[in-house]
Protein backbone atom coordinates (compact mmCIF):
# COMPACT_ATOMS: atom_id res chain seq x y z
CA UNK A 1 0.00 0.00 0.00
CA UNK A 2 2.55 2.33 0.85
CA UNK A 3 4.40 1.87 -2.10
CA UNK A 4 1.03 2.64 -4.40
CA UNK A 5 0.88 5.81 -2.25
CA UNK A 6 4.49 6.91 -2.77
CA UNK A 7 4.48 5.86 -6.84
CA UNK A 8 4.30 9.07 -8.75
CA UNK A 9 0.89 9.16 -10.91
CA UNK A 10 0.04 11.45 -14.07
CA UNK A 11 -1.79 13.58 -12.06
CA UNK A 12 1.20 13.94 -9.28
CA UNK A 13 3.58 14.72 -12.30
CA UNK A 14 1.36 17.29 -14.29
CA UNK A 15 0.14 19.14 -11.07
CA UNK A 16 3.64 19.30 -10.17
CA UNK A 17 4.98 20.00 -13.71
CA UNK A 18 2.57 22.90 -14.06
CA UNK A 19 3.11 24.53 -10.42
CA UNK A 20 6.87 25.06 -11.66
CA UNK A 21 6.21 26.03 -15.35
CA UNK A 22 3.29 28.51 -13.95
CA UNK A 23 5.88 29.49 -11.59
CA UNK A 24 8.75 30.60 -14.20
CA UNK A 25 6.55 32.11 -16.48
CA UNK A 26 5.36 34.60 -13.89
CA UNK A 27 8.51 35.47 -12.61
CA UNK A 28 10.00 35.78 -16.25
CA UNK A 29 6.59 38.27 -16.85
CA UNK A 30 7.06 40.38 -13.61
CA UNK A 31 10.72 40.95 -13.95
CA UNK A 32 9.63 41.71 -18.04
CA UNK A 33 7.38 44.49 -16.57
CA UNK A 34 9.83 46.16 -14.42
CA UNK A 35 12.40 46.34 -17.01
CA UNK A 36 9.67 48.07 -19.17
CA UNK A 37 8.54 50.53 -16.43
CA UNK A 38 12.34 50.94 -15.50
CA UNK A 39 12.90 51.58 -19.58
CA UNK A 40 10.48 54.33 -19.29
CA UNK A 41 11.65 55.94 -16.48
CA UNK A 42 14.98 56.01 -16.97
CA UNK A 43 15.60 55.27 -20.94
CA UNK A 44 18.85 54.21 -22.27
CA UNK A 45 20.89 57.09 -24.31
CA UNK A 46 20.64 54.49 -27.66
CA UNK A 47 17.03 54.03 -26.93
CA UNK A 48 16.78 57.42 -28.20
CA UNK A 49 17.38 56.62 -31.85
CA UNK A 50 15.05 54.75 -32.83
CA UNK A 51 11.53 55.65 -33.34
CA UNK A 52 9.31 52.80 -32.56
CA UNK A 53 8.64 52.91 -28.68
CA UNK A 54 8.98 49.35 -26.40
CA UNK A 55 5.59 50.88 -24.48
CA UNK A 56 3.51 49.02 -26.15
CA UNK A 57 5.15 45.44 -24.95
CA UNK A 58 3.85 45.73 -21.70
CA UNK A 59 0.23 44.36 -23.39
CA UNK A 60 2.12 41.12 -23.48
CA UNK A 61 3.60 40.86 -19.68
CA UNK A 62 0.47 42.24 -18.04
CA UNK A 63 -2.01 39.80 -19.86
CA UNK A 64 0.86 36.62 -18.97
CA UNK A 65 0.35 37.77 -15.13
CA UNK A 66 -3.05 38.16 -15.49
CA UNK A 67 -3.51 34.28 -16.32
CA UNK A 68 -0.51 32.84 -15.46
CA UNK A 69 -0.41 33.88 -11.53
CA UNK A 70 -3.42 32.65 -10.61
CA UNK A 71 -3.04 29.46 -12.62
CA UNK A 72 0.07 29.03 -10.41
CA UNK A 73 -1.89 29.96 -6.82
CA UNK A 74 -4.21 27.01 -8.29
CA UNK A 75 -1.87 24.60 -8.55
CA UNK A 76 -0.23 24.86 -5.74
CA UNK A 77 -3.45 24.85 -3.76
CA UNK A 78 -3.95 21.34 -5.45
CA UNK A 79 -0.87 20.46 -4.78
CA UNK A 80 -0.43 21.16 -1.52
CA UNK A 81 -4.14 19.68 -0.58
CA UNK A 82 -2.66 16.71 -2.05
CA UNK A 83 -0.20 16.76 0.58
CA UNK A 84 -2.65 17.46 3.14
CA UNK A 85 -4.06 14.59 2.19
CA UNK A 86 -1.34 11.87 1.79
CA UNK A 87 2.08 13.51 3.72
CA UNK A 88 3.66 10.55 1.76
CA UNK A 89 3.65 12.14 -1.65
CA UNK A 90 5.50 15.30 -0.16
CA UNK A 91 8.57 12.22 -0.63
CA UNK A 92 8.00 12.05 -4.63
CA UNK A 93 10.94 12.25 -6.90
CA UNK A 94 8.96 14.63 -9.24
CA UNK A 95 8.54 17.34 -6.24
CA UNK A 96 12.53 16.71 -5.49
CA UNK A 97 13.83 17.37 -8.49
CA UNK A 98 11.33 20.15 -9.47
CA UNK A 99 12.24 21.75 -6.05
CA UNK A 100 15.90 21.45 -6.47
CA UNK A 101 15.99 22.37 -9.77
CA UNK A 102 13.89 25.86 -8.85
CA UNK A 103 16.63 26.20 -6.31
CA UNK A 104 19.57 25.48 -8.40
CA UNK A 105 18.32 28.46 -11.12
CA UNK A 106 17.50 30.32 -8.19
CA UNK A 107 20.36 30.42 -7.37
CA UNK A 108 22.19 30.29 -10.53
CA UNK A 109 20.81 33.98 -11.09
CA UNK A 110 21.31 35.17 -7.80
CA UNK A 111 25.18 34.30 -8.53
CA UNK A 112 25.02 35.94 -12.01
CA UNK A 113 23.01 38.81 -10.95
CA UNK A 114 25.97 39.98 -8.57
CA UNK A 115 28.95 38.95 -10.90
CA UNK A 116 27.46 41.27 -13.34
CA UNK A 117 26.96 44.15 -10.97
CA UNK A 118 30.41 43.59 -9.54
CA UNK A 119 32.27 43.23 -13.10
CA UNK A 120 30.81 46.79 -14.17
CA UNK A 121 31.76 48.52 -11.18
CA UNK A 122 35.43 46.64 -11.48
CA UNK A 123 35.62 47.45 -15.35
CA UNK A 124 34.69 51.23 -14.82
CA UNK A 125 31.73 51.33 -16.60
CA UNK A 126 29.13 53.44 -15.63
CA UNK A 127 26.32 51.73 -13.33
CA UNK A 128 22.97 53.46 -14.40
CA UNK A 129 19.81 54.13 -12.13
CA UNK A 130 18.55 52.01 -14.65
CA UNK A 131 20.84 49.14 -14.58
CA UNK A 132 21.36 48.93 -10.58
CA UNK A 133 17.38 49.22 -10.13
CA UNK A 134 16.85 46.16 -12.90
CA UNK A 135 20.03 44.15 -11.10
CA UNK A 136 17.65 45.05 -7.72
CA UNK A 137 14.72 43.53 -9.34
CA UNK A 138 16.75 40.40 -10.31
CA UNK A 139 17.88 39.94 -7.30
CA UNK A 140 14.83 40.40 -4.92
CA UNK A 141 12.81 38.12 -6.99
CA UNK A 142 15.14 35.17 -7.02
CA UNK A 143 15.98 35.78 -3.44
CA UNK A 144 12.27 35.31 -2.87
CA UNK A 145 12.27 31.99 -4.39
CA UNK A 146 15.00 31.21 -3.36
CA UNK A 147 14.44 31.23 -0.29
CA UNK A 148 10.64 30.28 -0.42
CA UNK A 149 11.73 27.11 -2.17
CA UNK A 150 14.71 26.19 0.08
CA UNK A 151 12.04 26.49 3.10
CA UNK A 152 9.44 24.50 1.57
CA UNK A 153 11.59 21.71 1.11
CA UNK A 154 12.47 21.66 4.81
CA UNK A 155 9.02 21.57 5.74
CA UNK A 156 9.12 25.21 7.74
CA UNK A 157 6.45 27.39 5.68
CA UNK A 158 2.94 26.49 7.41
CA UNK A 159 -0.31 26.77 5.49
CA UNK A 160 -0.97 30.37 7.20
CA UNK A 161 2.38 31.46 5.83
CA UNK A 162 1.59 30.09 2.44
CA UNK A 163 -1.76 31.89 1.79
CA UNK A 164 -0.33 35.02 3.34
CA UNK A 165 2.98 35.58 0.29
CA UNK A 166 0.31 34.17 -2.20
CA UNK A 167 -1.57 37.69 -1.10
CA UNK A 168 1.20 39.45 -0.96
CA UNK A 169 2.95 38.40 -4.30
CA UNK A 170 -0.53 39.19 -5.76
CA UNK A 171 -0.91 42.49 -4.66
CA UNK A 172 2.42 42.98 -5.34
CA UNK A 173 2.36 41.70 -9.23
CA UNK A 174 -1.47 44.32 -9.36
CA UNK A 175 0.76 47.33 -8.32
CA UNK A 176 3.10 46.44 -10.70
CA UNK A 177 0.46 46.23 -13.17
CA UNK A 178 -1.58 49.47 -12.31
CA UNK A 179 2.62 51.38 -12.14
CA UNK A 180 2.74 49.95 -15.43
CA UNK A 181 -0.41 51.50 -16.83
CA UNK A 182 0.27 54.94 -15.27
CA UNK A 183 4.05 54.90 -16.58
CA UNK A 184 3.52 53.85 -20.18
CA UNK A 185 -0.36 54.29 -20.65
CA UNK A 186 -3.73 52.47 -20.64
CA UNK A 187 -5.15 49.98 -23.42
CA UNK A 188 -6.33 53.05 -25.09
CA UNK A 189 -2.96 55.00 -24.84
CA UNK A 190 -1.70 51.57 -26.41
CA UNK A 191 -3.66 51.53 -29.29
CA UNK A 192 -3.19 55.28 -30.05
CA UNK A 193 0.41 54.96 -29.88
CA UNK A 194 0.37 51.62 -32.64
CA UNK A 195 -1.80 54.18 -34.88
CA UNK A 196 1.30 56.59 -34.85
CA UNK A 197 3.67 53.28 -35.02
CA UNK A 198 1.94 52.45 -38.45
CA UNK A 199 1.72 56.54 -39.54
CA UNK A 200 5.45 56.51 -39.10
CA UNK A 201 6.00 53.65 -40.82
CA UNK A 202 3.58 54.38 -44.17
CA UNK A 203 5.44 57.65 -44.43
CA UNK A 204 8.67 55.92 -44.53
CA UNK A 205 7.49 53.61 -47.28
CA UNK A 206 6.04 57.07 -48.57
CA UNK A 207 9.47 58.44 -48.55
CA UNK A 208 11.18 55.03 -50.54
CA UNK A 209 8.79 55.21 -53.15
CA UNK A 210 9.43 58.97 -53.87
CA UNK A 211 13.25 58.91 -53.30
CA UNK A 212 12.74 55.58 -56.27
CA UNK A 213 10.72 57.67 -58.39
CA UNK A 214 13.34 60.41 -58.09
CA UNK A 215 16.47 57.69 -59.29
CA UNK A 216 14.49 56.55 -62.19
CA UNK A 217 13.44 59.95 -63.59
CA UNK A 218 15.04 62.85 -62.37
CA UNK A 219 12.56 64.61 -60.60
CA UNK A 220 10.19 65.00 -57.65
CA UNK A 221 7.07 64.36 -58.45
CA UNK A 222 4.37 67.35 -58.63
CA UNK A 223 2.00 64.60 -56.77
CA UNK A 224 1.89 61.53 -55.51
CA UNK A 225 -1.02 59.37 -57.02
CA UNK A 226 -2.46 56.32 -55.44
CA UNK A 227 -1.92 57.99 -51.60
CA UNK A 228 -1.84 55.63 -48.79
CA UNK A 229 -4.53 56.11 -46.59
CA UNK A 230 -4.70 56.84 -42.90
CA UNK A 231 -6.06 53.24 -40.88
CA UNK A 232 -7.42 55.35 -37.93
CA UNK A 233 -8.77 58.13 -39.63
CA UNK A 234 -9.47 56.76 -43.57
CA UNK A 235 -7.84 59.89 -44.92
CA UNK A 236 -5.04 59.96 -47.64
CA UNK A 237 -1.44 61.12 -46.25
CA UNK A 238 -0.46 64.60 -47.25
CA UNK A 239 2.68 64.45 -50.05
CA UNK A 240 3.98 67.94 -51.40
CA UNK A 241 6.61 68.84 -53.80
CA UNK A 242 8.61 71.81 -51.95
CA UNK A 243 11.31 72.20 -54.60
CA UNK A 244 13.31 70.83 -56.75
CA UNK A 245 14.81 67.98 -55.01
CA UNK A 246 12.42 68.23 -51.95
CA UNK A 247 9.28 67.07 -50.23
CA UNK A 248 6.84 67.09 -47.59
CA UNK A 249 5.24 64.15 -45.66
CA UNK A 250 2.43 64.90 -43.39
CA UNK A 251 0.29 63.03 -41.20
CA UNK A 252 -1.69 63.48 -37.49
CA UNK A 253 -0.95 62.04 -34.86
CA UNK A 254 -2.33 60.97 -31.38
CA UNK A 255 0.45 61.44 -29.34
CA UNK A 256 3.91 63.27 -28.70
CA UNK A 257 7.09 61.06 -29.68
CA UNK A 258 10.45 62.62 -29.43
CA UNK A 259 12.65 59.14 -29.76
CA UNK A 260 12.58 59.34 -33.30
CA UNK A 261 14.24 62.41 -33.06
CA UNK A 262 17.70 62.33 -35.25
CA UNK A 263 20.72 62.55 -33.09
CA UNK A 264 22.78 64.69 -36.03
CA UNK A 265 20.09 67.33 -36.74
CA UNK A 266 20.08 70.17 -35.24
CA UNK A 267 16.09 71.04 -35.82
CA UNK A 268 13.63 68.14 -35.28
CA UNK A 269 11.65 69.80 -38.21
CA UNK A 270 13.83 68.94 -41.18
CA UNK A 271 15.93 66.06 -42.06
CA UNK A 272 18.03 65.75 -45.25
CA UNK A 273 17.97 62.37 -47.16
CA UNK A 274 21.30 60.81 -47.17
CA UNK A 275 23.61 63.71 -46.79
CA UNK A 276 26.67 62.71 -45.33
CA UNK A 277 28.15 63.22 -41.91
CA UNK A 278 31.05 62.19 -39.77
CA UNK A 279 33.00 59.11 -40.84
CA UNK A 280 30.96 58.33 -44.38
CA UNK A 281 27.89 57.68 -42.40
CA UNK A 282 24.45 58.37 -43.63
CA UNK A 283 21.40 60.34 -41.52
CA UNK A 284 18.67 58.72 -39.43
CA UNK A 285 15.80 59.54 -40.26
CA UNK A 286 14.12 61.60 -38.32
CA UNK A 287 10.57 61.37 -37.24
CA UNK A 288 10.32 63.12 -33.89
CA UNK A 289 6.53 64.09 -33.59
CA UNK A 290 4.39 66.13 -31.31
CA UNK A 291 0.75 65.72 -31.05
CA UNK A 292 -1.34 66.92 -34.25
CA UNK A 293 -0.79 67.13 -37.77
CA UNK A 294 3.00 66.86 -38.71
CA UNK A 295 4.73 67.81 -41.83
CA UNK A 296 8.64 66.06 -42.49
CA UNK A 297 10.67 68.21 -45.06
CA UNK A 298 12.71 65.97 -46.96
CA UNK A 299 15.92 67.29 -48.84
CA UNK A 300 17.50 64.43 -51.44
CA UNK A 301 20.82 64.32 -51.85
CA UNK A 302 22.04 63.43 -55.68
CA UNK A 303 25.07 62.33 -54.54
CA UNK A 304 23.54 59.31 -51.93
CA UNK A 305 20.86 58.78 -54.51
CA UNK A 306 22.06 59.30 -58.00
CA UNK A 307 19.22 59.20 -60.95
CA UNK A 308 19.21 56.74 -63.51
CA UNK A 309 18.52 59.35 -66.15
CA UNK A 310 21.42 60.23 -68.65
CA UNK A 311 22.09 63.98 -70.36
Amino acid sequence: MENNQNHTTAKDFFLHLGAIVALYTTVISFLNLVFKIINEAYPEVATYYGYFRTGSEISLPVATLLIVFPIFILLSYFVHKTYNESPEKKDLPIRKWLTYITLFVAGIILAGDLVTVLYKFLDGQDLTLGFLLKALSVLLVSGLVFGYYLNDIREKIPTARRKFWAIVSGVVILVFIILGFSVIGSPQTQRLMRYDDQKISDLQNLQYQVINYWQMNGMVPENWPNMMVDSQSGKPYEYKKVGEMSFELCAEFNRENMMGQNQYSESPRVMQVGYPVKGGMMENDNWAHGMGMKCFQRVIDPIAYPTQVRG
